[in-house]
């Protein structure tokens, strides 16, 4: 009888163990799936705070989803037929110039710095071996393993850019579903609590939810500001490409804390390389003060109405996203650590204080 006692539980927790396994493997395969949905309800929720604007003031929820459905579908066509051509251009433009830069010595003298450095490297014969597999496909096979490491990152990397516009649309689609049937899903959610901690669950659930949607707006504005502030600024100064680096500034400084600053270092060595110095001083001047006005001015003004977070945990909360989840991780996590705090204060510490 102990005997079979113990096969069955040895058998029952090998069956847990192999369903835990098959569960990790599932979650795995569908990882993708879920940060796109986790990045459609993230979206939604910042939409959410524009949505109740309307409501308050009589609009029916339907008539403000349609609303923000065609104010999005505007900027998407307006991006398309009025801002992706500008920008495709002064990027090719940016690319010529760098070309230009190349040719124009900066290239001939690495080649040289190779030669001088390593001379057992046949640094001519590969350049020619290469050049050769540009016209003949055939001779893929006989180029060295590095070349074919070059060449296959960059298929990847082309790769890995379609994949991410179609994730991104992905993304909108999901937002546009999560933002029409928003009083559906947290109606639902609800219903799944005990109704004895119903209410205060509610309470905290939509204090959540709003601090989530005041820093999705709160980011959002961020990088607006700075997109248009750096192409005021560039254009002033008379920058060809003041449309690509402005596009740069606004997508960087939706990341927290290492956006702004990534993309002024950026914007400020392409203006050195392809403007000079003169122009490349002025543009790092105003970077600095920007971000100097946005570390202490315009930042702290969102977190403090936004998410109510110290200083600390929000830079502690970015680094660990960034570093579990890359950008989206970052983004996500600054709401989270939020959500922690609300949780700790409301529910934890009055619980631990009653006994």
């Amino acid at each position: 009888m102990k005997i079979r006692n113990g096969f069955l539980l040895g058998l029952v927790g090998g069956l847990g163990v192999l369903l835990a396994l098959a569960i990790g493997v599932a979650v795995q395969q569908i990882s993708t799936v879920l940060v796109w949905a986790f990045a459609g309800i993230f979206l939604a929720l910042g939409v959410e705070p524009v949505i109740q604007f309307f409501i308050r003031r009589g609009v029916p929820r339907w008539a403000a989803v349609l609303v923000i459905f065609a104010l999005i579908l505007g900027i998407a066509v307006g991006a398309v037929w009025l801002i992706v051509p500008t920008i495709v251009a002064q990027f090719t433009i940016l690319v010529q110039s760098i070309v230009a830069e190349i040719e124009g010595g900066a290239f001939e003298s690495v080649l040289e710095w190779v030669r001088a450095t390593f001379p057992q490297f046949d640094l001519d014969g590969t350049l020619q071996q290469l050049s050769e597999a540009l016209n003949d496909f055939n001779t893929w096979s006989s180029l060295p393993p590095w070349v074919a490491d070059i060449a296959a990152g960059i298929v990847g990397g082309a790769v890995q850019v379609v994949f991410a516009v179609g994730g991104l649309l992905i993304v909108l689609v999901l937002m546009l579903y999560f933002t029409g049937s928003m009083p559906a899903l947290k109606s639902g959610m609800y219903r799944l609590v005990p109704a004895s901690s119903r209410p205060k669950f509610i309470e905290i659930a939509e204090q959540i939810m709003r601090s989530v949607g005041r820093f999705v707006l709160g980011q959002g504005a961020l990088g607006l500001l700075n997109g248009v502030l750096s192409f005021i600024v560039l254009s002033i100064l008379g920058s060809e490409l003041a449309g690509v680096y402005a596009v740069i500034a606004l997508i960087a400084s939706t990341i927290p804390l290492v956006g702004t600053i990534s993309a002024s270092v950026m914007i400020s060595l392409l203006v050195l390389l392809l403007d000079g110095p003169q122009t490349a001083l002025p543009v790092a001047i105003w970077y600095l003060i920007y971000m100097q006005l946005e570390a202490y001015v315009i930042s702290p003004q969102i977190m403090n109405r936004a998410v109510k977070v110290p200083g600390v945990v929000v830079v502690l909360a970015a680094l660990i996203g960034g570093t579990l989840l890359g950008i989206l991780g970052a983004l996500v996590a600054i709401p989270i650590a939020a959500a922690i705090q609300l949780i700790l204060k409301e529910v934890v510490i009055p619980r631990q204080d009653s006994k």
